[in-house]
């Protein structure tokens, strides 16, 4: 089983020919609100590439929460974790251009009340082959998952995003750190990948960069470097092409495979992922990427 400890959002996309530069208003050519948010969009991912899904976070007593949930249970992930409080849940207002990419501000809303596992939480965490964290929950929640995990030994995943400076607590408790290239740069104060993979390695026992169209860049403290090559595809939405890689690569990686083939897993969900609009609703399932590698 993969726990998630994250965020649960509705993300409020908007599609323009060229995003606006600061002062100025575009005229979009359409609008979605799509479930989304970090921690919900791992678990889809996860849960679509083949494991049983528990997810820990908090929707709010809105409409948007009853979504939220729905969009989880439908994905087939145990949301008996999944908390209700009072007041509006996160959302993500989202703007995706022509050319794929996106700019995102978050209000976290009920996410924001997450400061902490209870012990339903860390009973599942407990039980888990991999928890995969996110920096869209109070820190002191993730810090506290993280170090949840590590008393039971289990592999913690984190995605730096986002970016912000990491505690050392948390470091300490993370199994392997998955930053994108911008993120890398962020949390190391070093511009390269590699230079900033060997940074990383000081701080934690295993990275994983992604690079966009180039593919993904993996380094241990034992030695072991690899690089993956991102499939050639028209990117039509990147908004969760990280999301989708991280819950694929855990999925992969709790079933026993070598890191080499748990990229290759997970960089070609990615590639399945940003040919479609959206998050959640661009992820794709275990068969589409067992298809796609073949």
């Amino acid at each position: 089983m993969i726990s998630v400890f994250g965020s649960a959002n509705m993300d409020l996309v908007a599609y323009v020919a060229q995003a606006p530069e600061r002062g100025e208003t575009v005229t979009g050519h359409r609008f979605r609100t799509i479930p989304g948010g970090k921690g919900a969009n791992q678990a889809i991912a996860a849960a679509r590439a083949g494991a049983p899904v528990a997810f820990l976070g908090a929707v709010g007593d809105d409409g948007f929460g009853a979504e939220l949930r729905a969009a989880l249970t439908e994905a087939g992930v145990d949301v008996r974790g999944l908390r209700q409080v009072p007041g509006s849940s996160g959302i993500a207002h989202i703007v995706v251009d022509d050319d794929g990419g996106n700019s995102i501000i978050v209000v976290p809303g009920a996410n924001g009340t997450v400061t902490g596992p209870s012990g339903e939480d860390m009973a599942a965490i407990a039980r888990s082959d991999a928890l995969l964290l996110q920096l869209e929950l109070p820190m002191e929640g993730v810090v506290a998952a993280a170090q949840a995990a590590q008393v039971s030994r289990v592999p913690v995943y984190l995605t730096p995003a986002p970016a912000r400076p990491l505690p050392h607590e948390l470091l300490g408790a993370v199994t392997t750190i998955v930053p994108n290239e911008h993120e890398a740069a962020a949390i190391t104060g070093v511009s390269g990948p590699e230079a900033a993979l060997d940074a990383l390695l000081e701080q934690v026992q295993e990275a994983v960069i992604t690079l966009g169209s180039d593919g993904a860049l993996y380094g241990a403290r034992t030695g072991e470097r690899l690089q993956v090559p991102a499939a050639a595809v028209k990117a039509v939405d990147t908004t969760a092409a990280g999301d989708t890689f991280v819950g694929a690569l855990a999925v992969a990686r709790a079933e026993g495979r070598g890191m080499a083939e748990a990229l290759r897993f997970a960089s070609t969900a990615a590639a399945l992922s940003v040919q479609r609009e959206g998050a959640s609703t661009s992820m794709p399932t275990r068969h589409e990427i067992e298809n796609a590698l073949t």
